[in-house]
């Protein structure tokens, strides 16, 4: 007799699936993890460049694991994805804040500062990563700014007031905001999960593109008013506009699904 085939109709989808969201995942991890050597080496500007494409990597995985069937167990997704987040979200972006040998005579007078706000940062993050893992995912969605957005907002903070600094190096303004940043991850404000049939799916797309034609040109070193600099300008606006967008609009787009009883999102 042949051997009777048991195994449950989609099972191989599962896994498929599955393995190619895992995959995204380690890609999120090796992309942080090389963000935060390069801050490390004192070059905090490709670093931001990894951070974004980790945000992309991320964004990647949940639309893989969105199609494997809800038969199949995540746990492990689930906590190698927020392992990933809390590098290339968490630590990376935390480094960010608190390490700046490029200009370490600027930040001398506020070095411990910067310090703490960069373990706060990181804190924070881990927090509500660890809090997602274990039962946030469940909701429709987030209690707080998610990592990612939180990852691209200390970014762009980068961008505007560290290197290349737009606006010149102003430290307390970058800390200020930073601290601001970190805080809202923990608010007990709703904030939408951009799935397909989101308001959210557009604007969080055109500030993800943005993102990368403010990065990728920077990595120039171009001077100011020059064309990639202007360029890498106007996209940081564009971007600027999209993060404030959610930031502002986004609590009362969700508000009609916030309950205080209703557990937290990622």
């Amino acid at each position: 007799m042949g051997r009777i085939d048991h195994h449950r109709p989609g099972e191989g989808r599962v896994n498929r699936w599955r393995v190619a969201a895992n995959g995204a995942t380690v890609a999120n991890a090796l992309v942080g993890v090389g963000a935060v050597a390069y801050i490390l080496l004192g070059n905090p500007l490709f670093a931001t460049l990894l951070i974004a494409i980790g945000v992309g990597f991320d964004g990647l995985d949940g639309l893989l694991s969105r199609r494997a069937p809800s038969s199949g167990s995540g746990a492990f997704g689930r906590v190698a994805d927020s392992v990933a987040d809390a590098i290339t979200f968490g630590l990376a972006p935390a480094l960010l804040i608190g390490d700046h040998q490029l200009q370490a005579y600027d930040w001398a007078s506020v070095a411990l500062a910067a310090a703490l706000v960069g373990a706060l940062y990181f804190a924070l993050a881990v927090a509500r990563l660890v809090y997602f893992t274990l039962h946030g995912y469940q909701r429709s969605y987030f209690l707080g700014v998610p990592t990612p957005q939180s990852a691209l907002a200390i970014v762009w903070l980068s961008a505007a007031f560290f290197v290349p600094a737009f606006f010149g190096v102003q430290t307390t303004t970058f800390l200020a905001l930073a601290t601001v940043v970190a805080l809202l991850m923990v608010v007990p404000l709703p904030f939408p999960k951009v799935r397909r049939g989101s308001a959210w799916r557009l604007p969080s797309a055109v500030t993800a593109v943005a993102a990368a034609l403010m990065l990728v040109p920077l990595q120039f070193r171009p001077g100011t008013g020059s064309l990639l600099f202007d360029l890498a300008f106007a996209a940081g606006a564009v971007m600027a506009v999209g993060l404030l967008g959610y930031y502002l609009l986004g609590p009362w787009t969700e508000w009609r699904a916030f309950s205080p009883r209703a557990g937290e999102g990622r």
